[in-house]
């Protein structure tokens, strides 16, 4: 049965990038209009660009996308006067399994994203931009293509905007579906055709991004949030969150809890706050593990639930903050068959261009797969760890790193469930038939 929450802990709601969704078709320019849309457009025009990320610099904003790269930083990295033409991409390929802030965010409220584009592509002297939406967010695609038409028709987008000298075309291309993508130089071969592969680095995109040109990727809740700061300045954003880990971030909460979605707070909010205020675990279930940020960050405990979810404590507990995509298991829930769910996306979802993560996720998957069919052995562990050991830090790109995470975690914390497993303690999960192929 759900619980409210207490006063103090309802006060930690945030609702910043999310005030709009519950506006009856918000989604619509006129709605959007009327609830300060555009408003932070036509004040960023009548400033310099220079000017603009300095304001970003100034407000600390921290990528969404995983990284929690300094914004302002990376805008200031593109190379000025250099006769190339600049462009800004969007990374909306959201694939990472838990994570969900980004897809209601461009389905209810898409010309936030668009006029976060737009001021970002003044900003960086951008006059083309790319929304790059992962293949399935159907609705969210076909939701941010009519906002781009209405802001065409409006004279958002297009030649001499708001009268300001500034051309700027927006482009929605929806992907293929590869996790893979979600990776910025992966990504940008996939937007110029090619297959989706990481680059070697360096060059970085803020050069040699897309068609070898500087490039800003940013994720879709890091330029949505650039309005926000551009009206209500620097110093009002730094009023929420963290000294270092400035504003508020979505936290997408899934699991054993009574209410599941997104509750948008103050970086450094806590776990067991994010519990109260999703109405509590579910009857009969008590926290056993959870994600911080998503699959591919290291898992914690119970005993971490005071942590504060930010950038620096998060790291400091051990973990990622990652794309806070919350995912809760209880005393009711296995970590080595949750662990073995999560590396069998990894495999699936390898590109293939590197061998550590290739044939390392291949044979991981398989020693799970003996395991959790009750034919482990005790050097299956040791197995386990001395592969992580060789994805980590030897893959192309982050794809092999965030694969090893639940693994070397839930070893860590929880080696006696492994262990019931190879000692005939817990039942097998997975039957003979699901055992063909992992000797």
């Amino acid at each position: 049965m759900s619980t409210a929450p207490r006063r103090e802990v309802l006060e930690k709601l945030t609702p910043v990038l999310t005030k709009r969704w519950l506006s009856p078709e918000a989604w619509r320019l006129d709605v959007y209009e009327q609830l300060d849309g555009y408003a932070a457009l036509r004040k960023a025009l009548a400033a310099h660009p220079d000017d603009l990320i300095q304001l970003i610099k100034d407000s600390g904003l921290r990528g969404r996308g995983g990284a929690g790269f300094p914004t302002g930083l990376k805008w200031g990295f593109i190379p000025q006067n250099d006769g190339k033409p600049h462009y800004l991409v969007v990374n909306a390929d959201e694939g990472e399994p838990g994570t969900c802030k980004d897809l209601p965010l461009m389905t209810h409220d898409p010309h936030s994203l668009i006029e976060g584009v737009i001021i970002a592509s003044y900003a960086i002297r951008a006059n083309r931009a790319y929304i790059y939406i992962r293949g399935e967010a159907v609705n969210a695609a076909r939701r941010l293509r009519n906002a781009v038409d209405e802001a065409y028709k409006a004279g958002y987008l297009g030649t001499n905007i708001l009268g300001s000298g500034l051309d700027l075309d927006v482009v929605v291309h929806s992907g293929a579906g590869a996790y893979i993508c979600g990776e910025e130089t992966a990504l940008l071969d996939s937007l110029e055709g090619f297959r989706g592969q990481p680059r070697l680095r360096p060059p970085f995109p803020a050069t040699h991004g897309l068609y070898a040109s500087p490039t800003v990727v940013n994720n879709v809740g890091t330029i949505a949030s650039v309005p926000y700061i551009v009206l209500g300045g620097a110093a009002w954003w730094k009023t929420m969150g963290t000294e270092k880990s400035a504003g508020p971030m979505i936290y997408s909460l899934s699991g054993r809890i009574n209410n599941p979605g997104q509750y948008e707070c103050g970086l450094g909010v806590t776990l067991r706050e994010l519990i109260e205020l999703a109405g509590g675990m579910q009857p009969g279930h008590n926290l056993k593990f959870w994600t911080p940020g998503g699959s591919s960050t290291p898992l914690l405990t119970a005993e971490h639930m005071d942590v504060p979810l930010d950038f620096e404590s998060v790291a400091a507990a051990g973990s990622i903050l990652g794309t806070t995509a919350t995912q809760l298991f209880s005393d009711q829930d296995c970590p080595v068959y949750a662990t073995y769910k999560w590396l069998e996306f990894y495999h699936h979802e390898s590109c293939g261009k590197c061998t550590p993560c290739r044939e390392g996720n291949f044979w991981m998957v398989r020693v799970y797969r003996r395991i959790l069919s009750g034919e482990g052995t005790f050097e299956d562990l040791d197995t386990l760890l001395d592969t992580c050991d060789n994805i980590l830090g030897r893959s192309f790109c982050g794809l092999g790193d965030g694969a090893t995470s639940p693994v070397t975690s839930s070893l860590q914390y929880f080696k006696q469930d492994y262990l019931d497993y190879i000692e005939g303690r817990t039942p097998p999960k997975l039957s003979a038939k699901q055992l063909v192929g992992a000797h």
